[in-house]
């Protein structure tokens, strides 16, 4: 997975600081849309850590996400997993 792809942030109004969350400050970046007006285009790596403002994520939204992901690997991956698995073992 290549983590230098541009997402689009937006500054986030009235956060919790990282370093003391009883302070709210108003410059963390987090992921948004490219339709909205304040977005920035950058990458990943363009982000300050400590100015990254993780996304709140819910069961709902981990059940929309399996309820739409696909999977990676089909039964012929899994048939030649098992049988590397039994010729070399599980530490290869």
């Amino acid at each position: 997975m290549i983590i230098y792809l541009f997402i689009y942030f937006c500054f986030q109004v009235r956060a919790p600081s990282l370093a003391d969350p009883n302070i709210l400050v108003e410059d963390m970046l987090t992921p948004c849309s490219p339709g909205d007006p304040n977005a920035i285009e950058m990458t990943w790596m363009d982000v300050p850590g400590d100015k990254l403002l993780e996304p709140v994520v819910s069961m709902a939204d981990m059940l929309r996400s399996l309820a739409s992901t696909k999977p990676t690997v089909n039964e012929q991956d899994l048939e030649k997993l098992t049988k590397f698995t039994k010729d070399f073992g599980q530490e290869g």
